[in-house]
């Protein structure tokens, strides 16, 4: 069964996702609002959140050359550290290019979400690492299995999604998103060609045949905005 996926974001004013390049707030430091949004997503109950490769690698400090582990040989089978902690840290890494010199982030325990290709050593290495791992198809961009295998194996009941563009469109356009929680910080980037929440082809159109229902408003210290919508799927072209 798969979790209830939560896409929790945060942006600026003009939908911008980088904090860093965010006009100066009134009153308060940047750091501030990186804070309240962990906060806002530690409220949401998640039992992990899931983020992209190169986000990973910035989170772990992977500093390793990438080489794409190629060269199964067995059955692939989902594997989960017996010592594993009771929340997840989750890396969408289809050609399993991430390698991990500990098995958690903080206290959670990370988690990688691979193709059925990657080699039998790296899953070797990921299994020495104490790196739990499920599969998302043969190419890894199975997402539905993908997050399938989360709630199964890694018996997550609830994700919180905190990807980039491309990643959150995609789990749009595969209709995976049930919840949109977005923490619109009083900050401005301005800049033509930074990343927004959702970005994908146009010919995919990502939000097709699907709505927002509005769910709550709350206005946080420093005038920061949370807003929650459900998403409401409806018919959806193939």
């Amino acid at each position: 069964m798969r979790p209830r996926i939560i896409c929790h974001m945060m942006s600026s004013i003009d939908g911008k996702l980088h904090p860093s390049r965010y006009s100066m707030p009134h009153g308060f430091d940047r750091r501030h609002f990186v804070t309240q949004y962990e906060n806002v997503a530690a409220s949401l109950g998640g039992d992990g959140w899931l983020v992209g490769r190169v986000t990973m690698a910035e989170i772990v400090k992977d500093e390793r050359s990438a080489s794409i582990a190629t060269g199964a040989t067995g059955t692939r089978e989902a594997w989960l550290n017996p010592e594993r902690k009771p929340t997840f840290a989750i890396g969408l890494d289809p050609d399993g290019k991430l390698h991990y010199p500990r098995p958690t982030v903080g206290e959670e325990q990370i988690a990688a979400v691979l193709g059925e290709h990657v080699s039998d050593a790296y899953l070797a290495e990921l299994r020495q690492s104490g790196v739990s791992y499920v599969f998302a198809g043969k190419d890894g961009h199975d997402l539905q299995a993908g997050v399938e295998a989360l709630g199964n194996t890694l018996g997550i009941k609830t994700l919180l999604l905190e990807g980039g563009a491309g990643i959150n469109a995609a789990f749009l356009k595969a209709g995976l998103i049930d919840e949109l929680s977005v923490l619109i910080c009083p900050g401005i980037d301005g800049v033509r060609g930074v990343q927004t929440i959702f970005e994908g082809p146009e010919e995919n159109r990502p939000g097709y045949g699907q709505s927002l229902a509005f769910q709550s408003v709350e206005t946080l210290e420093g005038g920061s905005v949370w807003l929650r919508y459900r998403v409401e799927h409806g018919e959806r072209a193939n």
